[in-house]
């Protein structure tokens, strides 16, 4: 019996198709079914890779100890099967068990995965309860599962009561906040780390350069890519590498990108999609394509991930006839039913283009395969309009929109804007009467630029600031450009 455990111990991925099963038969020639500590090694084994067998051997086992039920929530968990964890865990409160500090970090991965709040604030009041909350894995735990659902209060109030702060619960805390879109607070719990000693890690530096990127802060993203170059560990990390050529990319800096992209030793296809993705944004077309191609002779297949890149950069450059064959190719090529975001990219290129009794038969076929346009391919098709003027599909994109979106004042000034470049003063004054009517806000435009280390904030609105002589020298002189003659500034320092 103890050989029999031992090799089911040490089954491994790889091995347990092999090695568990032949364990497991013997198990039943000698018939030892009956001995939990044998039948837990085996589910233990079955978990690494053979779920279904793992989940009969559960079932079937004529008792379960504290391991077996945590071996089984765990392994439902690592498959991302979320509601399957949480129901063996109501069979576990049924069977009257309390779950341990083993069952906790599971339980609540599961419930940030469903976004089950209820669940998982019983949890948290659970673990308060049976005195776990000092415990670090199961702290670190809780303040995950409030920072991926999106309760910032809640999440502070754990992370500041966890009296040891690893680098995982730093970044917990630091996801939570760019999550909710939080930047500048997510850049400021990184200096408290680094002022705390914490050393950072390969999981610190992805969001911290996604909320440069989003903030466009060229300058902390060149300091975050120094503090990469120092640790050769995360130079080499592929993942970092992925997030620094989107970072530059959405600096604004697409060399930078390219230069990182050409340097990377190895590469997934994540890499591949984020390159392509970049030409795309930055109107490179032609050098997306091309990219794609070199992608797929190099041995990748492209994801549907992958295929909305490189279809939204044909509508970036206007390449109708790569786009439309990229589309036909979803299906015939690479075996994906075209998503939601194939159609809206396609229907996006048709539209920049004036193609509109194309767009509009693509819109239809959508019908046939039982998918509904959704809003982002209907504001498409009215951005197209607006650009050719054209009132008939601008109209029928507007009211699609105006039942799926009803509080969206953009797509009513979309239409008034047509309306006036058309010179239809009338129907224009009718959706601003009915802007009105509805209280609708359209929030502001914003751009940025950095002076001297600060990030200043350009809204359209009223202009009112307070600066720095030498900061208000230069914001004078754009001031002065027709550009930002109704501009408001508000800054703030990084």
């Amino acid at each position: 019996m103890v050989c029999l455990s031992s090799v089911l111990r040490n089954c491994n991925p790889r091995t347990v198709f092999t090695h568990a099963r032949q364990t497991h038969v013997q198990i039943l020639i000698h018939g030892l079914t009956h001995d939990v500590t044998l039948q837990t090694d085996l589910l233990l084994a079955y978990s690494r890779g053979l779920l279904l067998n793992a989940r009969q051997v559960f079932d079937r086992m004529p008792q379960r100890n504290m391991h077996s039920w945590n071996i089984m929530i765990s392994a439902y968990v690592q498959n991302s099967m979320y509601h399957e964890a949480v129901n063996v865990f109501y069979e576990f409160l049924d069977s009257g068990m309390t779950p341990d500090h083993y069952s906790f970090p599971q339980l609540l991965k599961a419930c940030a995965g469903i976004n089950d709040v209820s669940l998982g604030v019983m949890l948290h009041g659970t673990v308060i309860k049976l005195g776990f909350g000092s415990h670090i894995v199961v702290g670190s735990s809780v303040l995950d599962f409030y920072s991926k659902c999106g309760k910032l209060n809640d999440a502070r109030t754990v992370f500041e009561g966890l009296s040891w702060k690893d680098s995982v619960v730093w970044n917990s805390m630091i996801l939570g906040f760019s999550k909710a879109g939080l930047h500048l607070e997510a850049l400021s719990c990184f200096r408290n780390m680094l002022g705390n000693k914490t050393k950072i890690d390969s999981m610190t530096i992805p969001t911290l350069l996604n909320v440069c990127g989003k903030l466009g802060d060229f300058t902390k993203g060149k300091e975050i890519h120094g503090q990469v170059l120092k640790n050769t560990v995360l130079y080499n990390d592929i993942a970092i590498n992925n997030s620094l050529i989107d970072m530059y990319s959405k600096c604004g800096c697409l060399c930078d990108a390219k230069r990182i992209f050409c340097s990377m030793k190895s590469l997934n296809l994540v890499t591949w999609t984020t390159m392509i993705s970049c030409f795309g944004v930055h109107g490179k077309g032609d050098e997306a394509l091309n990219l794609f191609k070199k992608m797929k002779e190099s041995g990748f297949k492209p994801n549907i991930v992958t295929l909305t890149a490189i279809l939204a950069s044909c509508s970036h450059s206007g390449f109708v006839n790569e786009g439309k064959n990229i589309f036909n190719s979803i299906r015939s090529s690479y075996g994906f039913e075209p998503s939601v975001e194939h159609y809206a990219c396609l229907v996006d290129l048709l539209s920049r283009v004036g193609c509109f009794e194309d767009a509009l038969e693509l819109i239809n076929s959508m019908k046939k395969v039982k998918i509904a346009p959704p809003a982002s391919l209907w504001g498409a098709l009215l951005a197209g309009s607006l650009v050719h003027r054209n009132i008939e599909t601008g109209e029928m994109a507007a009211r699609h929109l105006f039942e799926v979106e009803p509080e969206n004042a953009s797509n009513y000034i979309a239409l008034c804007s047509i309306y006036d470049s058309r010179g239809m003063w009338k129907d224009a004054s009718r959706v601003r009467l009915k802007i009105r009517r509805l209280r609708l806000d359209k929030t502001p435009g914003c751009s940025w630029i950095t002076i001297g280390g600060e990030v200043h904030t350009f809204y359209q609105g009223n202009l009112s600031f307070s600066l720095g002589e030498t900061t208000r020298e230069v914001l004078e002189w754009i001031i002065r450009t027709p550009l930002w003659v109704h501009s408001e500034i508000q800054s703030s320092l990084l």
